[in-house]
This record gives C-alpha cells, sequence and structure tokens, in this order.
C-alpha cells in the first residue's frame, strides 16, 4: 500500500511544526505554521502520509474569495522523500480543490535565493517573477503564477 493523501488537520499542523527539521533543515519557520492554516482553510490544505502514518509532505493553502486566486503558503517535502514526485501530488491536489472553488490561477511565493523552488515551480509550468519589496522594503521574492483557465 502506497502513500494516501488527505486533508490536513489540526493535529497534522501539530506534528509538521514540531517536526520541521525533517522538511525544512535548520530554518525555524514555525512562525508560519499558523493554526488558522487548518481552522479557517483546512479545506484547502493537504498531507502526503506514508503507509506507516508520518506525514512525508504537505501543503497550506487557500483560495480568495474576491479575487478566486489559490495561494500555496506552506509547500514541504520531508528530507528524505523528495524527488519522488510529492511536491507535485501536492500541486495537483490543490489546484483540484482550487478548481472546486471556481478558482483562476495558483499563486506562490519564495526569496530569491531558494534556487531549488524556484526550479521546482517552474517545472510544474508556474512563472517566476522576482519583485522588489514584495515582503517589504528589501525584501524581493519570486512570485510564481499559473492560470487556470
Amino acid at each position: 500500500m502506497g502513500d494516501t493523501v488527505g486533508r490536513a488537520t489540526i493535529e497534522d499542523l501539530a506534528a509538521v511544526t514540531n517536526e520541521q527539521s525533517e522538511f525544512w533543515g535548520k530554518r525555524d519557520v514555525s512562525h508560519l505554521h499558523h493554526p488558522m492554516l487548518v481552522h479557517e482553510f483546512g479545506q484547502t490544505s493537504v498531507v502526503i502520509r506514508s503507509p506507516d502514518g508520518p506525514i512525508v509532505a504537505y501543503l497550506f493553502g487557500f483560495v480568495t474569495l474576491d479575487e478566486r486566486i489559490a495561494y500555496a503558503h506552506l509547500v514541504a517535502v520531508r528530507s528524505t522523500h523528495r524527488r519522488r514526485g510529492l511536491g507535485r501530488e501536492l500541486y495537483a491536489n490543490f489546484e483540484a480543490l482550487a478548481r472546486e472553488r471556481d478558482a483562476v490561477a495558483l499563486k506562490a511565493y519564495t526569496r530569491p535565493e531558494n534556487t531549488r523552488s524556484i526550479s521546482f515551480h517552474r517545472s510544474i509550468g508556474m512563472s517566476a517573477t522576482e519583485t522588489a519589496d514584495y515582503a517589504g522594503p528589501g525584501e524581493s521574492r519570486v512570485v510564481f503564477w499559473l492560470d487556470l483557465n
């Protein structure tokens, strides 16, 4: 039996936050893992679980009401499970959930030095544009975009 895909729960959020080094290395990104991502947007947040239980990949995202943009806030694959297509699987599931909600586009962003993320997002068909001051003065980000129309 293979990996299973499901909607994220608050227990899943706690699990990946507690094991963040398995997904993010030495970066402390616990502040990005807010409970509202599950409480308010759990219907568009996805986890992939291994057959023996642990989460091996996750995507926390939501769809904006007015603009109908599906925003992928956090996307991570456990370091031991990379290069297996799990990121693509997360995005395929997120896109399906976004389309069910009449989203017109997918969006995400990363820091310009995150070349792995830039390469991955381009490989799934997203455009990548570096935008100055996107995250505040002097804080450029690479913004990813994919039209769903």
